[in-house]
């Protein structure tokens, strides 16, 4: 999470809806992920089970389509029991054409401090064939109280179009630390790669 290891062996499922009205676009939707906690609270061991709500209004101006959402973090069975936190965030996104980037910045509003974290990031689709795509994406964290780096994340995946509109998504990312800041949770964070694969339908 935003270059941060909270655990280990993650199961997540999720669901989201989208429609657009008078040139707005408006989603919403809910995801929820267990996991084995550790890594980021030493001492404390256990599973965690996290539920995200979120919603989200954007326009498109012409050069660029701004976004604005809020993204709810509930702990409803997990050591992170009482940091309930929630985040507005203001965006702006692009597509280039060779390659769509976007710059966020999330204001928390509920919670624990994020050290108004801003993520500027890069990814670009490549179709290899009718039931295969190949996904690369990049980005990197800033703490502008801080006015630190966090870390720098990529990732690459690879859609297969298996049946209808479902499809498998096997996927790699890295995570490079870019901060030790002792006043932030990246205090002692280190590199972290990960693997896993997803399956998504859509309607």
């Amino acid at each position: 999470f935003r270059g941060l290891d909270l655990g280990d062996n993650l199961v997540e499922a999720g669901a989201n809806v989208a429609t657009e009205w008078e040139g707005w676009g408006f989603s919403a939707g809910a995801w929820y992920g267990s996991f084995e906690e550790g890594t980021a609270t030493p001492g404390v061991q256990g599973n965690a089970d996290e539920l995200d709500l979120f919603a989200e209004t954007s326009k498109d101006l012409g050069f660029v389509t701004a976004h604005v959402g809020y993204i709810a973090y509930l702990y409803p069975t997990s050591n992170f029991s009482g940091t309930d936190s929630g985040e507005v965030y203001f965006s702006l996104s692009h597509d280039f054409g060779f390659v769509n980037s976007y710059v966020t910045y999330f204001w928390d509003v509920e919670g624990v401090d994020n050290d108004g974290y801003t993520e500027l990031g890069l990814s670009r689709s490549f179709e290899l064939n009718q039931c295969l795509n190949l996904n690369v994406s990049t980005n990197v964290g800033y703490l502008i109280e801080q006015g630190d780096f966090t870390a720098w994340t990529s990732k690459v995946s690879l859609d297969w179009g298996f049946a209808g509109q479902a499809k498998l998504s096997p996927f790699i990312a890295a995570s490079v630390a870019l901060s030790d800041e002792p006043n932030t949770a990246y205090n002692g964070s280190g590199n972290e790669l990960l693997g896993g694969a997803m399956v998504s339908v859509g309607f």
